[in-house]
């Protein structure tokens, strides 16, 4: 089995991985497919009879309880070989019931590309044609459903902004495609980023030692009343676990899903602008402050940002080989936050949802003054 990497350009030993389980098939081989109720937990009696210590019987009931609410999710995706020959890709991933009527919570990369999607519970093992509902890529969530004849066990969510580090974390997903698996730790630290070379950076992500691995991608992290606190995403380390492992708070999970409810669709936060990060020797050429910020180089027509009064440029300026438009607004500072880096304004517009407003500090002209754009949905085809 082959997994799909995730590096990290500054890792010396080892890189950030999806936990998504990659498998080929080609012709001749024999393909062998690896086969709850929203009440907190309390200590059952027979359990304290049983011999076990109080860690012990909190695990097994909150494994007793949690487990069939969560899935295998396998994804197909057909490709070319070298040959022309068309030939089925297959990718597994874990997900969790979040309602009973059947929908499911996932990472985006574990269905993104899929062109047929399977759903096994892990509780009665019956497997389902499932559908994606609705993708956020910018923070690697998606929304799957299927149709179960039976209202389905399904997880209670959590609060992922009350979390403390050293508490006890449980996983429950498909290592490797070992359905079931139970690993525990604690949650070893907060507020962690993650910049892949390949993806869109991840803010804010739970650090955990619970043994986590590709497989696990897109299943529950629970805290020891049951509740969902996070969604296992990534590990740091060449393929395997090595004690690191990621998590997104399940509390912006909660955002899509409210959204989900109210619309029937998931919605992208957008302004209409493309930007260029300029600082230094260059800004002092151009007249901007050395600090650094985005120049921008196009206002979208009928944009949020161009209906907030937000300024393209006015010429062109070379620079090499380059052609950068000069005379716009430049962008030194999102929702109070210096602006320090390219992705500096899509991580502020990230936290927030169609409708909110956006505080930007701008300098036009030789003066700095703030601008509030109201966000505006991204069009489907973006």
């Amino acid at each position: 089995m082959r997994m799909r990497p995730l590096i990290w350009a500054a890792a010396l030993v080892g890189g950030f991985w999806y936990l998504t389980s990659v498998a080929h098939w080609n012709p001749g081989q024999v393909w062998q497919p690896i086969r709850q109720t929203e009440r907190l937990w309390t200590a059952p009696a027979a359990a304290q009879s049983a011999g076990f210590s109080t860690d012990e019987n909190n695990n097994i009931e909150i494994y007793k309880l949690a487990r069939p609410a969560t899935a295998n999710i396998t994804s197909i995706v057909y490709r070319e070989d070298f040959f022309f020959q068309v030939y089925p890709q297959e990718g597994t991933g874990s997900g969790f019931v979040v309602k009973p009527d059947g929908l499911i919570l996932t990472n985006n990369h574990v269905v993104t590309g899929s062109q047929q999607l399977t759903v096994t519970l892990a509780g009665d093992k019956k497997q389902y044609k499932a559908r994606v509902l609705g993708t956020d890529p910018r923070n690697d969530l998606a929304l799957v459903r299927i149709q179960a004849d039976r209202p389905l066990p399904f997880l209670k969510l959590g609060d992922s902004d009350s979390l403390q580090v050293g508490q006890k974390v449980l996983a429950i997903g498909n290592p490797f495609g070992f359905g079931g698996t139970l690993t525990t730790g604690v949650v070893s630290s907060l507020g962690r980023t993650l910049q892949p070379q390949e993806g869109r950076r991840l803010e804010d992500m739970i650090q955990t030692d619970a043994a986590i691995n590709p497989g696990n991608s897109g299943g529950p992290l629970l805290d020891s009343h049951g509740a969902v606190i996070g969604i296992n995403t990534a590990i740091y380390g060449p393929q395997g676990n090595i004690g690191i492992g990621f998590a997104l708070p399940i509390n912006r999970a909660k955002a899509m899903l409210d959204e989900f409810q109210a619309k029937g669709r998931v919605t992208r936060p957008y302004l209409g602008i493309e930007t260029l990060y300029i600082s230094g020797d260059v800004a002092d050429e151009l007249g901007l402050p050395n600090e650094g910020g985005l120049l921008i180089q196009r206002v979208e027509a009928g944009s949020p940002a161009a209906e907030a009064g937000l300024r393209g440029p006015t010429r062109i300026a070379r620079a090499g080989v380059y052609q950068i438009g000069i005379g716009g607004d430049f962008v030194i500072a999102a929702e109070g936050q210096p602006v320090e880096s390219n992705d500096a304004l899509q991580r502020a517009l990230n936290r927030k949802r169609v409708g909110d407003a956006l505080d930007l500090t701008i300098y036009r002209s030789g003066r700095t003054q703030r601008v509030r754009v109201k966000v505006g949905e991204a069009p489907q085809t973006l």
